[in-house]
């Protein structure tokens, strides 16, 4: 009998003619200027709803008085329960430092190029290409549910604010709180293996690390202790290294590979972290693969190496606010394009060993990717 199964791939030509984004769409992922941060990602401000007002420019008709009231909406706008960007095109609004923000909730984000109206499909191509202006309302998971076309009564407005007051409770927007896509490993390190990790971090000391951007084409550390506090040692003793990697192979690899069907070969860093409450350890909400520099990286490998410590749990924003906290020698594993965030650590010291894993396909990404980053200590961030 002739097989009728359909082709496998997916037909381009079947995606909706329509460019503009639509509810049920993913939120791409955006970067925009905002008064603190050249590149801010938007989607960092995931777990809670987000709302980007495509104004064009803050001069446009009407524009005053929509700004005006999203702005007064101090019991939505709040950084809590939802966060608004102001997204402007416009050169003159960035050239008057327009619109204000209003923190916590209300901030401008400056798009000169058009990249982020772009990436939305707001922008109607033609002779003279222009915007459609438009409210994007973005669950705490950063899909879109609803896009309110901005309307020459204004009601568009008072539409908005209805919707997000109606909106259920960011940490249970779908009814029930969603539990994050991670394994949680127990027994990866025995205790004696924790401890010789930790009096390897107290005899060497910690060096404070940073975090990757790029910029100019090259992957460079930023220091931000706004955005990350931590100290970090690398181990360089070989036979210490092969006794982390055989641990790493029999206790976690396997268990990758069952549950992701991802068979890992490669682990990138050898490295004790330490968050001091001393000085407010912490790792605001970020991604572990968005640079050339880090774009091998498939899983991130979090194993706490003591207890006795307030704050410094995990969490994964896009999913719940619920921290998770593994117990002495446990491993969080989780994919490295997941938002995830360490909690400030408020009492004591978290001492982890914080690898990553990929595989011999993505080692070819890190060699075609090695001249863009200057220097190797950058892989610590």
């Amino acid at each position: 009998m002739e097989d009728q199964t359909p082709e496998a791939h997916l037909d381009t030509g079947a995606a909706a003619a329509d460019p503009l984004i639509q509810p049920g769409d993913r939120m791409p992922v955006l970067s925009a200027r905002t008064r603190v941060n050249p590149q801010f990602k938007i989607d960092s401000a995931a777990g809670r709803w987000i709302v980007l007002g495509l104004i064009g420019s803050a001069s446009a008709p009407g524009m005053a008085d929509r700004i005006a009231a999203v702005t007064a909406a101090t019991d939505l706008f709040d950084d809590a329960h939802a966060s608004l960007f102001l997204v402007t095109a416009d050169p003159a609004d960035a050239a008057a430092d327009r619109p204000a923000d209003r923190l916590p909730g209300v901030r401008a984000a400056f798009d000169a190029d058009g990249t982020v109206i772009r990436a939305l499909g707001a922008l109607v191509q033609g002779n003279r290409p222009a915007l459609r202006p438009a409210w994007i309302v973005i669950d705490p998971g950063l899909t879109v549910q609803r896009v309110i076309a901005m309307r020459s009564d204004g009601q568009d407005t008072a539409d908005l604010l209805a919707h997000l007051r109606a909106a259920p409770p960011p940490a249970r927007w779908l009814g029930f709180e969603v539990p994050p896509p991670v394994l949680v490993l127990p027994g990866v390190f025995e205790p004696a293996f924790c401890d010789h990790l930790i009096a390897l971090y107290e005899a060497n000391g910690g060096e404070m690390s940073g975090f990757m951007r790029d910029e100019g084409g090259q992957t460079v550390a930023v220091h931000d202790p706004g955005f990350k506090v931590r100290r970090d040692v690398t181990v360089t003793d070989r036979d210490l290294m092969k006794a982390i990697q055989a641990r790493i192979l029999r206790r976690v690899v396997p268990q990758i590979e069952r549950v992701h069907y991802f068979r890992c070969t490669r682990m990138e860093r050898y490295l004790v972290a330490c968050y001091d409450a001393a000085e407010g350890g912490h790792f605001r909400p970020h991604r572990d693969n968005t640079t050339l520099g880090t774009a091998h990286r498939r899983f991130a490998v979090s194993i706490n190496l003591n207890d006795g410590f307030e704050g410094g749990a995990v969490s994964f924003p896009e999913y719940s606010p619920r921290g998770i906290k593994a117990p002495r020698g446990a491993a969080v594993i989780f994919s490295c394009s997941l938002l995830h965030a360490v909690s400030r650590v408020t009492s004591g010291r978290r001492f982890a060993f914080l690898p990553f894993l990929y595989d011999d396909a993505a080692a070819k990404i890190r060699e075609a990717n090695a001249a863009r980053v200057p220097s190797a200590a950058t892989y610590r961030a």
